[in-house]
């Protein structure tokens, strides 16, 4: 395979040779220009999928090359790099079409984690369009934002899984946009000129939950003046999507998996009637555990999990903020609106426990009490504001010191905790295998807690 083409145009010449030899070191082919005119040139002849300009040049400046390219190339990515203090014409360079800017000086991993963020997202990108391709633009991921690993593994299940009749059971934590999976899912199959019809069964009352999903005719019930025709029929030929699963009563539970095996559905007080239905699931509760403890049938769980999916929760993608901040801002069509690098620094360091739904709730209430023509850290939304936590924010210890053991119970602790108790899920979120999370709960005498 050919080494990606990277063009960097810098005039400090050290900076340049040090960019360079780090990029080359991992693998890319590099084309390097002193000035603005010169490498201009060099893109126009060897349209490079990446390039990498100094903001403030002698000549034209890195704000003018972003223009040229973006005018001639709008699919090239452009990183700005810029001196501490110019950050700010940095975060305006990417309403101007900027993928990321870095910050001088900046170390070697950080030059490469940039680029390779960078180098991802294209490929994402372009799996994409090629998919729209192949399945005629059916498959909605307009609103689906992510470039991080964890959803490029969610878009490619999608993608996979769209075209059959499979059923999905999608999982994650709310306001992690489980609709939208099935949204996709649905558009990207022979489906999607049929019905989607969403049911969230938390939502009703149990007394009508059967005949909301099932139907029932006239004079089944007090109240029931006519015939009606439940979700599943309403559904016919499409998708149903239920939302909430897992607080399905478990008597109902019977009939569901009935009329996912047998394809039909019985109204209350009626006969059998034969329905053709695709069904995506969704749950915020851990249904593993639920079903471990008698509360939801091990047999409609498999039925319902032939495709599991599971959304990560946002704090644990923080690569995805600043691309879904752009997005919520297109969305409520402010994408020129100025956002200080310190706001993004906040909302990238937050834990938000609502999820996505939690930061488009946030950028628009930023965007309609703001205070001045961009948004700045005293437009936060309250609890945003103050000094910001995670990953560079996770250790507060003591200055007399602390056993790194307490520590790593701490931490299992919290891993299972944030897991409803899942050892999987636990393991995944401390990377590392489930075995050893397993042997340092013994160690610890953890088992019995979860």
């Amino acid at each position: 395979m050919a080494a990606t083409p990277i063009l960097i145009i810098d005039d400090d010449e050290s900076l340049r040779r040090v960019m360079e030899y780090t990029l080359e070191e991992a693998g890319h082919r590099i084309l390097t220009a002193q000035d603005a005119e010169a490498g201009l040139k060099i893109f126009a002849r060897e349209e490079p999928f990446l390039v990498i300009t100094d903001i403030q040049m002698p000549g034209m400046s890195g704000y003018e090359v972003l223009k040229r390219i973006k005018a001639e190339s709008p699919e090239t990515l452009v990183i700005i790099v810029t001196a501490f203090g110019t950050v700010d014409q940095a975060v305006s360079a990417m309403k101007e079409g900027a993928y990321d800017y870095i910050t001088k000086p900046f170390s070697r991993d950080a030059l490469r984690l940039t680029v390779a963020r960078a180098l991802s997202f294209r490929g994402l990108r372009e799996e994409n369009r090629q998919l729209r391709q192949r399945l005629g633009d059916q498959i909605e991921f307009e609103h689906l934002v992510g470039i991080s690993k964890r959803m490029g593994t969610v878009f490619d299940i999608v993608r996979r899984v769209a075209p059959s009749d499979a059923t999905v059971l999608v999982s994650g934590e709310s306001g992690t946009g489980k609709e939208l999976i099935a949204r996709a899912i649905h558009s990207g199959s022979d489906r999607r000129d049929r019905p989607f019809v969403p049911v969230n069964c938390a939502a009703i009352p149990r007394d009508l939950l059967e005949s909301e999903l099932f139907g029932h005719i006239k004079g089944a019930f007090t109240g029931a003046v006519k015939d009606r025709r439940g979700k599943f029929e309403l559904a016919d030929g499409g998708t149903l999507f239920l939302d909430e699963v897992g607080e399905l009563p478990f008597e109902l539970q019977a009939k569901l998996l009935r009329a996912l095996q047998e394809k039909e559905v019985e109204p209350v007080g009626g006969g059998p009637r034969r329905v053709d239905v695709r069904v995506v699931a969704a749950s915020n509760r851990d249904l593993e555990a639920a079903k471990a403890e008698g509360k939801f049938r091990d047999d409609l769980y498999y039925r319902l999990a032939v495709i599991p999916i599971h959304l990560p929760p946002l704090r644990e993608r923080r690569d995805d903020i600043p691309l879904l901040v752009r997005h919520f801002l297109a969305k409520h069509d402010v994408g020129g609106l100025r956002l200080s690098a310190a706001v993004l620094e906040h909302l990238e360091r937050y834990d938000w426990p609502g999820n996505v739904r939690e930061l488009e709730n946030a950028v628009e209430r930023m965007i309609l009490l703001r205070r001045g023509e961009g948004i700045e850290v005293e437009d936060l939304p309250a609890g945003l504001s103050s000094k910001p936590s995670g990953p560079r924010g996770v250790l507060h210890l003591p200055a007399d010191g602390y056993p790194l053991e307490d520590l790593e119970r701490e931490a299992i602790l919290e891993a299972l905790e944030r897991h409803h108790g899942n050892q999987t899920r636990a393991a995944a979120f401390l990377r590392i295998p489930r075995h050893v999370l397993i042997y340092r709960m013994e160690k610890y005498n953890l088992k019995k807690q979860h």
